[in-house]
């Protein structure tokens, strides 16, 4: 949505989501009457102990008259943490003190006198702390402190006060101050490098596009660092650490240029001011932060290998699906995983070649099969989702990819991609929903995609197949049947067939499989040497076919 010229990305009160077809179900975070602008954070890191001390200057807009208070996320110093959280010393706006309380992690404002529609405040929150969890200080193997955020999905409110939810989108700025040992990397561009009394040092970062707090990040340590070149006049940087240099410098020197390029010219241009792939301390793969992706320590080996390189296309993929355009709440959370999954499939069948494009889809197939035996009925659009431990599984990724595979083969590549193309330029560095990505792609397609979006994407379980073949020597035809033995009703199933003759070429036969059964010959002058189900790798289905005697 827009309200003026500016992006509405903040979650407001009366903002319905069209969420799924078959109902209206959001997330369950409260929407309140504001859109946050920006956000500066001061915050000063040291050695001597883990506590921060922060400064957070909030610019939001009242998008109703009569807002009385402005509620922020910020985890508070409990006994069930130890003692660990933030305690908020004051609050001001408009240079006066303005009365609030800090209970069960949320920050409520109280302001002071009354508001107009459209009117634009700011509020000052200073606080301080030990983050029980967000932005974690930690070792290196090497013996070295370091300090790196980790938001996802929602711990920024462990160290920011923010609205942190997925579609509050706002521009930010990161001032630190630490100890001048340590370099420094946030999102966007570095705007100042200060020198301050006591061997210390302020490094200031600005993100001028708008992006979701899980997306805020900030890493502090002993940092090497290539300007490894541009891509359309934005810089590509590595920083890893220090010790990690050579290993780490080989590692990432590709495929950054070349994923950039492919989906700029694909998709649409990059939204960020650089590139920088950055080694962390903390997780076990990647963290696609705008701007400044982050991978686990393990993610430096000195001998590029796949796995890693394909975390690394995965995560310069979210900076387009997820960053760039996020989706509007929790329920829809594919728009963010499957897409970055199956956009790595297609650099990687750009790049690396058909073979293992198709390896990587069969590999995706078999992990949502193995999930759907002990999860049979979990569906990839959540409904009313509140328990965020439960926000991504392997579908959001695995059958989420497999979704936008099949959204392919049914619209073909042109359409597909025209498709693709005008989803990102409407929803870029905005939100959208499931429901805004069907109804561009059926706009720019000319195909209704209600009953594919619902058997996919909002029912459980997916599509069981079994058959049996044999020859009819007599009519000069391979008889195949097919039976849907998935529990409930059938899928609407673009069936394809290989017939493969002796001589090991293999023949592409396609039908419709819409009901429970189905009967299909074809013509064959010899008896084939095998027949198979969906050899194009094109098919989410678990298949299976034998030959009849």
């Amino acid at each position: 949505m827009l309200a003026g010229v500016h992006v509405f990305h903040s979650l407001n009160i009366l903002l319905v989501a069209a969420a799924t077809i078959t109902s209206g179900a959001v997330d369950t975070y409260p929407r309140q009457p504001i859109d946050i602008e920006h956000y500066r954070f001061a915050i000063t890191l040291a050695d001597s102990t883990d506590r921060i001390e922060g400064e957070a200057t909030i610019r939001l807009r009242l998008l109703k008259a009569e807002v009385r208070t402005v509620a922020l996320d910020l985890a508070d110093a409990s006994p069930v943490r130890q003692g660990r959280g933030m305690r908020v010393s004051s609050v001001t706006s408009r240079g006066a003190a303005v009365v609030f309380a800090h209970r069960d992690d949320r920050l409520t404002i109280t302001l002071a006198g009354a508001s107009t529609e459209g009117e634009v405040i700011e509020i000052v929150v200073r606080y301080g702390g030990i983050a029980a969890d967000g932005l974690r200080i930690t070792q290196t193997k090497y013996g070295d402190r370091t300090f790196f955020s980790d938001d996802w999905p929602d711990k920024a409110r462990q160290w920011l006060p923010t609205i942190d939810h997925i579609a509050d989108k706002a521009t930010m700025e990161m001032s630190v101050v630490a100890p001048a040992h340590y370099q420094v990397i946030s999102n966007g561009l570095r705007i100042e490098t200060t020198d301050l009394p006591g061997n210390t040092r302020r490094t200031v970062y600005r993100e001028s596009v708008p992006v979701s707090p899980w997306l805020y990040t900030l890493g502090v340590a002993r940092f090497a660092v290539q300007e490894v070149g541009e891509y359309d006049g934005k810089p590509i940087q590595t920083w890893v650490i220090a010790q990690d240099r050579d290993a780490g410098f080989h590692d990432f020197a590709v495929p950054t240029r070349d994923v950039l390029a492919f989906y700029s010219e694909r998709v649409g241009p990059f939204s960020y001011e650089k590139l920088a792939n950055v080694q962390s301390n903390i997780g076990g793969g990647g963290m696609e932060a705008a701007s400044a992706p982050m991978y686990g320590p393990a993610s430096v080996t000195g001998t590029r290998t796949v796995r890693w390189r394909n975390v690394v296309i995965h995560e310069i993929a979210h900076q387009w699906w997820g960053n760039a355009v996020t989706e509007s709440d929790w329920n829809d959370v594919w728009l963010s995983e499957g897409f970055a999954t199956y956009f790595t499939l297609l650099f990687i069948e750009h790049a690396y070649g058909r073979d293992e494009f198709s390896q990587g889809l069969r590999d995706s197939r078999r992990t949502v099969l193995d999930f759907y035996a002990r999860r049979p009925d979990y569906r990839v659009v959540h409904e009313n989702l509140s328990d965020m431990t439960q926000v991504t599984t392997g579908m959001t990724y695995q059958k989420g990819s497999w979704v936008l595979h099949m959204l392919r083969q049914r619209l073909g590549d042109d359409r597909f991609w025209a498709g693709i193309r005008e989803y990102y330029a409407r929803y870029k560095d905005a939100t959208a929903s499931t429901t805004d990505f069907r109804l561009v792609m059926e706009r720019v397609s000319g195909t209704d995609l209600r009953a594919f979006f619902q058997q996919w994407l909002y029912r459980g379980g997916v599509p069981r197949v079994e058959g049996t073949w044999r020859w009819d020597s007599a009519a000069k035809q391979v008889v195949v049947e097919l039976a849907q033995t998935q529990v409930g009703e059938p899928f609407q199933l673009p069936v394809e067939i290989g017939i493969t003759d002796a001589a090991g070429k293999v023949r592409v036969e396609r039908g419709e499989l819409v009901a429970r059964s189905a009967r299909y010959t074809f013509a064959a002058e010899q008896e084939p040497a095998g027949v198979s189900l969906d050899p194009q790798v094109r098919l989410l289905i678990d298949a299976q076919i034998v030959r009849r005697p």
